[in-house]
């Protein structure tokens, strides 16, 4: 009988195709740094979808972004995120100085695409993260890049410097009541007309708050149609720049890598340069603010008359939060109870250490007593006494201004309980007799035992 083989048909394996994406940065915004951007993306979106092996994955890009850091680069986080979900194999980027500036943050990025399986192929340096000596060339090579960016900002900040110098501002800033025609600050009249309001707003006795309502009851808004707020209102009230003078160099950059700007304290020269424009308010009004500004800051939540402030305000102090204790008024069985908290139970997420409320009619004893008074006296108090420390719920330390320090302790007040007869005793017990049953208590035994055969272990830390 002849013999008889099956021959298996033979399938083609097919290899996948390789997800490749690339990634192109510009830091510089004008037409040819535009051009730049869309060449780079053109180039590599050709390059990707030509080469047969690969499948494309899309070109991110970030435009008028530094490569110093990644917090602002948003295609780039986009980019890792899609890495992380598997949609890419490999990236294509120009250079070492297009991925990141940051020797830290460029070894960090290319070894967790590594741990991912995911390279990346830097074109200029020819280096691919996946080879023996990738991470090496890329440590040499992105430390060169890290100082060359370093270098850059030095220069940039010479010429700055060179210009402020000169008296000429560094760039066209924007600022509430002007705009800018060529190189000269021309006055906006209505945005001045709420310029001279703010501060005729202080000089008439009003806080910052004050103004800010007035402005959202009448609809005023910021250029942006924004509504005005407390820190912009503070920002037009400290502002030279409304007595038709500049003074350069407010802020700086502390470090070209992180690019944080700090205010100038006087780490930096300064540039006073007088009559550039025309100016809204006169120096001799915004001198005047500005002596106001810090009587009131010295004065503290006193010089806010819109706050409910007493002679205790700002002398409270918590040890544990570093914070003051606020004054509360609550309504309590129709009458008025004031007390104070600690301010951190004020803030999102805040938790104070000592906890509860002090009384403020108990407080006012308390101190009458260390200071030897026969009734308490707030005007006295304030002038005799520095701030008051709370250790504990009861403990307290009154520190003088002669620096002398008395131990106080304050009596929380106590719980009001209204007086019953024996016969409404009485009516109570038979009350709660006759609502609990035999058949009431074996329902709620049931109902315990159910619960803590259904929780566990835990069941007492559940309830």
């Amino acid at each position: 009988m002849p013999k008889i083989s099956r021959i298996e048909p033979i399938v083609p394996a097919i290899k996948p195709l390789k997800k490749v994406a690339a990634y192109a940065r510009v830091s510089m915004q004008s037409e040819r740094m535009m051009h730049s951007l869309s060449a780079q993306i053109s180039y590599y979106s050709k390059i990707i979808q030509k080469n047969p092996d690969w499948e494309y994955a899309g070109v991110y890009a970030d435009d008028f972004i530094s490569g110093t850091n990644t917090v602002k680069r948003d295609e780039f986080k986009q980019m890792l995120s899609d890495c992380e979900a598997g949609k890419i194999d490999i990236i294509l980027t120009k250079s070492i100085s297009r991925f990141a500036r940051n020797t830290v943050d460029l070894l960090e990025t290319v070894r967790h695409l590594k741990s991912l399986g995911i390279e990346v192929r830097f074109e200029k340096e020819n280096i691919n993260s996946m080879s023996g000596d990738g991470e090496l060339m890329l440590s040499i090579l992105a430390s060169f890049a890290q100082e060359e960016s370093r270098s850059i900002s030095e220069n940039i900040r010479w010429a700055t410097k060179n210009r402020f110098e000169q008296g000429i501002p560094n760039g066209k800033f924007r600022i509430f009541g002007y705009r800018w025609e060529e190189d000269q600050l021309v006055i906006e009249p209505e945005e001045a007309e709420i310029v001279k309001r703010i501060f005729q707003n202080f000089l008439d006795g009003k806080s910052r708050l004050e103004t800010e309502k007035e402005f959202a009851a009448e609809g005023i808004t910021t250029a942006n149609g924004c509504r005005w707020v407390d820190s912009n209102i503070k920002v037009v009230l400290t502002n030279i720049t409304y007595t038709g003078n500049l003074l350069l160099q407010k802020e700086f950059i502390e470090d070209p890598i992180t690019k944080h700007r700090k205010k100038n304290r006087g780490e930096m020269p300064q540039y006073f340069v007088e009559n550039t424009h025309e100016p809204i308010i006169d120096m001799e009004t915004f001198q005047y603010v500005q002596d106001e500004i810090a009587r009131r800051k010295e004065l503290g939540a006193l010089a806010n008359k819109s706050l409910n402030t007493c002679c205790f305000t700002g002398k409270i102090k918590c040890p544990h939060c570093g914070v003051s204790y606020m004054h509360n008024k609550r309504t309590d069985r129709g009458g008025c109870l004031e007390f104070w908290s600690c301010g951190s139970s004020k803030k999102k997420g805040g938790h104070c250490e000592i906890g509860g409320s002090i009384n403020h009619e108990n407080l006012k004893k308390a101190c009458a007593e260390v200071l030897g008074m026969a009734e308490f006296d707030g005007a006295l108090f304030r002038k005799t006494v520095d701030y008051i420390s709370v250790l504990t719920d009861k403990d307290l330390e009154i520190h003088k201004n002669d620096g002398t320090v008395t131990a106080a302790v304050y009596a929380p007040p106590a719980p009001k309980r209204l007086p019953r007869t024996e016969e409404q005793k009485a009516h109570m017990r038979s009350l709660m007799k006759a609502k609990w049953t035999p058949e009431r208590k074996a329902e709620m035994s049931e109902r315990m035992k159910q619960m803590r055969k259904e929780r566990g272990e835990n069941w007492r830390k559940e309830k």
